[in-house]
């Protein structure tokens, strides 16, 4: 037979499947997953059995806990001695487990996430409490089973005669699972088994009465009753827990952050030194120094902070930024009937009591059977000492021991049993004292034999014996609950004046998008002059924004896009620098352009709208609200249509009226309210009905009768009206004339296009930006007062070659 005749074929993926089935069989059952009965993975449970079993208890002296590895792996665990030893390590670690199930002696790590000792210099004995898992494991009460090599047998499950998988939690990864269990208070979990013992029935509400959450060794504040409430239904719940936090008053008026309780499973050390990093970094404003003062007294982080500096908003920073508050996410897997089960608490306490009644009954079936023996064998002494000559002749006269055994089993109908225990009777049991005193044993016994068959016959009586039992063990190491609950998750809220210095500034952006953030300091000390700031050659400014360093900016551009830009997050350039592209602080597309850029300190302003106006005269009302973000990518801000762009938008208190001006000359005003509120994403209504070749150019918001309106052609020609000859009409219509072109070929031509259109009220200044690019500046007041309809005069020089790009007006608001 050839080599290859002696091999099978298969494929990959059936060996691949079939291999790593096997594989997560085993690390899901034997490894990862906890048992829902005694709570325990097996390398804990190994662990605790090998102690038990080489007299590692309480009463006893520690003992090297390379002893106790060396057990566990050489009879049980045929793994890694690290594995082992990590795992003795969590059991004997108070800020880990609920109650711990070693009593270490020696370096077994600290809260700040120093490791332990080597296991050859540490020490450890089973704690007082872990002997109560181990409690009856010799009377029958649970199944063994061979270990690894069959040299010897271990304990499939521990009798556990207290809720452990509750009381001290447990978690763990495995091959598609996973198990997330936070520890509780032992007094609330036996109560609630009681409460169950006695209702079967019994609601998670019901049950959440007795049970108010978990309660973590670190203590801390948690929050989230329906988290928990979820968690106990399903298995699966969200809680958040918080550090316990005071602000304390020093001298001279400052203040400190003193911590004295962190959250679950958070590193100590790491957590001080992320609040240092804040503070190195200086992402919040008042942090003066950071120290760990913690001790013999208990665990106290002091965050000492500057003069005048907000106490609560940089505790609201820390907690939303640092790990003083985390998110805990209950996955309650155990295995049930060797297989994982996504398991709510009244599903975990059912186990477990169907597991205390296996284990009563068994235990009890074991006395009963020892109980019977005794009371058997005291019934053939009491017997015999009643017959005692005869006895004792019958003994004398056999040849030997077993001679004698059998003459007594013939003779008196003893039982072999009970002829042995007469042949090793002693002497002196012969006397009248311990004759009663072995009378006294049996009735003892029979009484016993009573109570023990009652307790087999009867269900009522089987869980009475638990519940007294699970009551001795809450007396005796019940502890008052470590964690408060707060049903309601506090939404944490950082005012941006904690992490920025608030400071007035000068926002400036140019035409070809470049922007930068200047201090007043600068901009005086480089004369205090528009014209001196930063640009490239043939660029020009289009937006001088003045405003504070905790406001933000929302930029708007023509294709309906919006952006929202915190002014502290402006690169910071003196003033006669250029500043930066503005693409390398938003990611605005190249094809796109910024229209409007409104200056915004807060959201939440329930009378305050943004207004849309587009070329093709489509009008969109929205509530500000709608534009809340975090995001610092481009959102929707207005659904604009083909051939058509946005070309303005006003912030606005939904009070005015609005004037629309076109190009070719046309005009309406109509009140603000006649646009509907719609939603962000919504295109807005026609505010007004335009020519086949006209658009919007302009759009003026209008407070009553007062002021005029002041138009500029390409040309340069310009004139003011009064606003009081534009009548309010309906929205939608044609509109009225506002400027008339010169029209004939011998007339000299006052333009072809409206360019922009002013609201003018007080005097102010125009700068007019050329084609060629030069700038004109002319006032308002030089703009001949017409009738509307009029043709106004020239005011721009405009040559032959040139036209007017952009009217701009300083400052903007």
């Amino acid at each position: 037979m050839s080599i290859l005749e002696e091999f099978l074929p298969a494929y990959l993926e059936e060996i691949v499947g079939d291999r790593f089935g096997r594989y997560s069989k085993y690390i899901i059952q034997d490894r990862a997953i906890p048992d829902v009965r005694d709570g325990l993975k097996p390398v804990q449970r190994r662990v605790l059995y090998a102690m038990y079993d080489s007299g590692n208890t309480p009463d006893k002296p520690y003992r090297k806990s390379a002893k106790t590895v060396g057990d566990v792996m050489g009879n049980y665990h045929p793994h890694g001695d690290s594995s082992i030893y990590d795992g003795m390590v969590r059991m004997a670690q108070p800020w880990k487990m609920g109650h711990t199930l070693i009593d270490g002696h020696g370096n077994w790590g600290s809260l700040d996430d120093d490791p332990p000792a080597a296991m050859r210099y540490t020490e450890a004995r089973l704690s007082e409490i872990a002997m109560e898992l181990l409690r009856d494991i010799e009377k029958r009460t649970v199944l063994f089973k061979d270990n690894f090599d069959n040299s010897t047998k271990e304990p499939v499950v521990l009798p556990a005669r207290y809720p452990n998988l509750l009381v001290n939690g447990v978690s763990g990864i495995s091959a598609g699972f996973a198990t997330e269990i936070p520890p509780h208070n032992l007094r609330e979990i036996i109560d609630a088994c009681t409460a169950m013992i006695d209702k079967p029935d019994i609601t998670i509400e019901e049950l959440m009465t007795i049970v108010k959450g978990p309660d973590f060794p670190t203590s801390g504040i948690i929050m989230g009753e329906e988290g928990i409430r979820d968690a106990y239904r399903t298995g699966k719940g969200r809680i958040y827990i918080r550090s316990k936090t005071a602000i304390e008053d020093l001298r001279g008026g400052r203040q400190q952050i003193v911590i004295t309780e962190i959250p679950y499973q958070v590193v100590k050390s790491r957590l001080v030194t992320s609040i240092e990093n804040i503070r190195l970094e200086k992402k919040v404003e008042g942090i003066a120094e950071v120290r760990d003062e913690s001790g013999r007294n208990g665990l106290r982080i002091v965050i000492e902070l500057k003069k005048e500096a907000d106490a609560q908003g940089i505790l609201a920073y820390l907690l939303k930024k640092t790990d003083l508050q985390v998110t805990y996410n209950f996955n309650m897997v155990a295995i049930v009937n060797k297989a994982p089960r996504q398991l709510g608490i009244r599903e975990i306490l059912e186990a477990y009591i169907e597991h205390q009644k296996e284990v009563v009954t068994f235990r009890s079936q074991y006395e009963l059977e020892k109980a019977e023996d005794r009371a058997h064998v005291l019934e053939g002494l009491v017997k015999a000492l009643n017959i005692l000559d005869e006895v004792i002749a019958t003994i004398k006269a056999s040849k030997n021991r077993q001679d004698a055994q059998n003459n007594l089993v013939e003779k008196f109908h003893f039982s072999d049993r009970q002829a042995d225990a007469i042949l090793v009777l002693q002497l002196y049991r012969l006397t009248n004292l311990e004759i009663t005193t072995l009378e006294k044993e049996l009735k003892d016994v029979e009484k016993t034999i009573a109570y023990l068959r009652g307790i087999l016959g009867s269900l009522k009586k089987l869980l009475g014996v638990i519940k007294d039992e699970m009551g001795e063990i809450r007396k005796k190491y019940g502890i008052d609950r470590r964690s408060s609950i707060q049903g309601e998750v506090e939404e944490l809220k950082v005012n941006l004046e904690v992490l920025v210095t608030p400071e007035d500034v000068l926002v400036t952006l140019s035409n070809e998008g470049y922007l930068k953030r200047t201090s007043k300091l600068s901009f005086t000390r480089s004369g205090g002059e528009l014209e001196n700031t930063g640009l490239k050659e043939g660029d020009y400014l289009r937006y001088l924004l003045d405003v504070n360093t905790i406001e933000s900016l929302l930029i708007f551009t023509k294709r309906g896009q919006y952006y929202l830009l915190p002014v502290h997050q402006i690169p910071e350039y003196k003033w006669k620098e250029n500043g930066t592209a503005i693409v390398n602080v938003i990611p605005i597309a190249k094809e796109d352009r910024i229209v409007s850029v409104i200056p915004l300190k807060s959201f939440d302003d329930p009378g305050k709208s943004l207004v849309f106006v587009t070329r093709k005269g489509q009008v969109k009302r929205t509530e500000l609200k709608e534009y809340m973000t975090n995001r610092s990518n481009g959102i929707v801000a207005c659904k604009v249509g083909e051939n058509d762009d946005v070309i303005h938008v006003q912030l606005s208190d939904n009070t005015k009226e609005i004037l629309l001006v076109t190009k070719l000359g046309m005009s309406i005003r109509f009140r603000e309210e006649e646009v509907n509120p719609m939603g962000r994403a919504a295109a807005g209504v026609r505010g007004i009905q335009l020519r086949e070749d006209d658009e919007v150019v302009s759009a003026e918001w209008i407070y009553g009768d007062e002021g005029e309106v002041l138009v500029v052609t390409d040309l340069g020609y310009a004139k003011r009206s009064l606003v009081v000859d534009y009548p309010i009409q309906g929205r939608g219509g044609k509109g009225i004339i506002t400027f008339e072109f010169k029209e004939g070929k011998r007339v000299k031509p006052n333009g072809s296009a409206l360019i922009r259109s002013f609201i003018v009220k007080m005097d102010y200044v125009i700068t007019a930006v050329m084609s060629h690019g030069e700038k004109a500046k002319f006032s308002t007041e030089t703009a001949p007062l017409e009738d509307r309809k009029s043709q106004g005069k020239p005011l721009i020089p405009v040559t032959k070659t040139d036209t007017i790009l952009e009217l701009l007006r300083f400052p903007q608001s």
